[in-house]
C-alpha cells in the first residue's frame, strides 16, 4: 500500500522492510514501450552534492518538494520512468508511483561535485546486485575523463567492470561519457563534435561486451556536428537533457533535432524538467514529450 511523502520518515523508522516488499510487488514493463522510445526523468544530482538548478544553489536540497515534483513528472502521459540513486527510487516505491515505470539506478556518485577527488568517481551507489535484487529495469553510470587527471583511470576501470557486471545480469547499463578538464578549479565537460565524438569511442569499447551498453549523450555545442559524433557507434543512445538556461525554445529545438538522428532513441533530462526557468513541472514535461 502507498503512504504520503509525510509519513515516509515514520515508515523507514519503523518498518524498513516495507521497501523491499514495495520492489518485490512493483508491476514491471519492458525498457521499450508500444512508442518505440524512452522518455526517463532524472534526479540522481543530489547525491554528488550537486543541489543547484540556475541561481539557487541548494534548489534540490528539499526532498519534499523534489519528490513532489517527481510525482508530478511520472503521472504525465508519455513519460516512461525515472533514474535516480537509491533513496530517492525507495521513496518513490513506498510512494507507489513506479508502477510500469522503467526504474534505473544510479552506479557511481562518489566523484562529488567542486571535490578534488571528482574525476575520481567511485562506485558509492547501486551496484548490479543491487539492481538485479530490487528488480528494476538498468543502470546508469557517469564516465568523466580528463587526460590530465589519474582519477579517470581509475573510473574507466570501475566502469568496465560494471559494464561486464550488468551485462551478466542482461541488464541495460546507460553510460554517459564526457571528455572534461578542470578550468579555474572547476570541472567542465567539452560538449565540441571532436570531444563528444571521442567520448562514444571510448564508452562503447569499455567491458567484455556492449550487448547491454547504452549511451547517454549531451548533444553537442554545434547541432550540425552531432549527426557525425553518433556515426562513432552503432549502440543505442539517449538524450541528455541537462540545464536549460534563460533560452528554453533554443534548447528544445536542439533536442528536436538531434531526436531525428538514427540512433537516437529518447531522452533523459533532470533538472530542466523538474525546476523549468518558465512554467510549470506539467508543462516543461509534457513539451519535451512532444518532442519525441
Amino acid at each position: 500500500m502507498s503512504i504520503s511523502i509525510p509519513d515516509l520518515a515514520t515508515v523507514r523508522a519503523q518498518r524498513p522492510e516495507a521497501i523491499a516488499e514495495a520492489a518485490a510487488r512493483r508491476v514491471r514493463r519492458p525498457l521499450i514501450g508500444d512508442s518505440g522510445r524512452l522518455m526517463i526523468v532524472a534526479a540522481d544530482h543530489p547525491a554528488r552534492g550537486a543541489l543547484g538548478v540556475g541561481d539557487q544553489h541548494l534548489a534540490m536540497a528539499n526532498r519534499a518538494d523534489l519528490l513532489e515534483r517527481l510525482c508530478i513528472a511520472l503521472s504525465r502521459p508519455g513519460v516512461d520512468g525515472v533514474l535516480a540513486t537509491a533513496d530517492i527510487l525507495e521513496d518513490l516505491l513506498l510512494l507507489g508511483v513506479l508502477d510500469g515505470k522503467v526504474v534505473m539506478g544510479s552506479m557511481n556518485r562518489g566523484g562529488l561535485a567542486g571535490a578534488s577527488f571528482e574525476m575520481d568517481d567511485r562506485f558509492t551507489g547501486h551496484r548490479a546486485e543491487d539492481i538485479e535484487r530490487l528488480r528494476f529495469d538498468a543502470g546508469k553510470l557517469l564516465l568523466r575523463i580528463d587526460y590530465d587527471d589519474a582519477g579517470s583511470l581509475a573510473t574507466l576501470e570501475s566502469t568496465a567492470r560494471a559494464v561486464d557486471d550488468m551485462a551478466a545480469r542482461r541488464l541495460p547499463l546507460f553510460v554517459e561519457p564526457f571528455i572534461s578538464r578542470r578550468i579555474d578549479g572547476r570541472v567542465r565537460n567539452d560538449l565540441s563534435g571532436e570531444a563528444v565524438t571521442r567520448s562514444i569511442a571510448i564508452a562503447s569499447g569499455l567491458g567484455g561486451t556492449s550487448a547491454y551498453t547504452w549511451l547517454k549523450l549531451p548533444v553537442t555545442d554545434d547541432i550540425d556536428d552531432m549527426a557525425e559524433a553518433l556515426e562513432a557507434s552503432t549502440l543505442p543512445a539517449v538524450l541528455l537533457g541537462g540545464e536549460v538556461g534563460k533560452d528554453q525554445e533554443g534548447a528544445y529545438e536542439k533536442w528536436r533535432k538531434a531526436l531525428r538522428l538514427p540512433t537516437v532513441q529518447g531522452m533523459v533530462v533532470g533538472r530542466s524538467l523538474l525546476y523549468p526557468a518558465e512554467g510549470s513541472v506539467e508543462t516543461a514535461v509534457d513539451t519535451a514529450v512532444g518532442l519525441l
